[in-house]
């Protein structure tokens, strides 16, 4: 479902996708050609899901996990290019993002269902499958091959942020100056400034009780962004479950050091990549990374 509302030269189009509740806000003379594009932008989203989601027994990826199993499986392209990116990632972090981890995701019941603590065995079972050494990727030909059975790459961490770069792009080429889009409010894209701000004035989520040492200021820091991006990671991200839904690829438990990562880049993908590593590996491997502002909360 769709729904939009203009006034005072402001377009708010919201729809559902990746089991998320994406806007745009578009500013501009020209309600229509916003609302157009806005849909569009939209539409991508969807496109992406369409061939990228874990959930969707129809998408390229379940497709991989399905019939690529000991023999190499010719992709869509969109597919292959999305796990030469997230390989990369991997290498870059170090490992603390890691999308070939969806074994864990599952022996933790994060695959849509409710979540419940697994055993040890169940945990060293699930480690043995994780890994980019299970993945044989021959970009020439086009091909991905899984080494065994029950190998699963999961692209929770990244997709809403690649998805969401897709959007960004869609707009700019409808010659869209001045947009704000976000995903479930854990990434937000910022295009231009609105009307009466140099930008988008964006504040850090407040921790549940209990969950976080407070803000050093003692309130959540408020951030102007324009034509840049914003992705928050929280231990406390799904309402159903306690247990924190981002694991730590080293040791295939919840994370639990760092209980807020927040991380602005020019690329959604990057900092939505960045906030996950962030707050597996804490505040001592973004040194050196000048080229991003981040934020640390540790846990309590």
């Amino acid at each position: 479902m769709s729904g939009m509302h203009a006034s005072c030269g402001t377009i708010r189009v919201a729809r559902t996708a990746m089991a998320t509740r994406f806007e745009v806000v578009l500013h501009g003379a020209r309600p229509e050609a916003l609302r157009a594009a806005a849909e569009e932008a939209l539409d991508e989203i969807e496109a992406v899901e369409s061939w990228l989601s874990p959930f969707r027994a129809d998408s390229e990826l379940v497709r991989l996990h399905r019939l690529g199993v000991e023999h190499p499986l010719r992709v869509d392209p969109r597919l292959l290019r999305f796990l030469l990116l997230a390989r990369d990632y991997s290498l870059r972090t170090g490992g603390l993002f890691d999308p070939t981890l969806g074994p864990l995701v599952r022996a933790w019941g994060f695959q849509g269902s409710t979540p419940v603590e697994p055993d040890e065995s169940a945990i060293s079972n699930a480690r043995a499958l994780v890994g980019w050494n299970q993945f044989q990727i021959d970009e020439a030909a086009g091909t991905i091959q899984l080494a065994r059975p029950g190998v699963e790459f999961h692209p929770g961490a990244m997709g809403k942020g690649y998805a969401l770069d897709r959007a960004v792009d869609i707009l700019r080429d409808a010659g869209i100056e001045n947009a704000l889009i976000h995903g479930g409010t854990s990434t937000v894209c910022a295009l231009g400034k609105p009307p009466d701000a140099d930008g988008w004035d964006i504040s850090l989520p407040v921790p549940p009780d209990g969950s976080a040492c407070a803000w050093p200021e003692g309130k959540p820091p408020r951030i102007a962004l324009r034509d840049t991006t914003l992705s928050v990671s929280a231990i406390w991200g799904r309402p159903d479950s306690r247990i924190s839904h981002i694991l730590d690829p080293r040791t295939g438990e919840p994370a639990d050091g760092v209980a807020m990562a927040a991380v602005v880049s020019p690329s959604a993908t990057d900092s939505d990549v960045w906030s996950t590593a962030l707050l597996v590996g804490g505040s001592k491997i973004m040194t050196g990374h000048t080229w991003a502002r981040w934020w640390c909360l540790e846990a309590c």
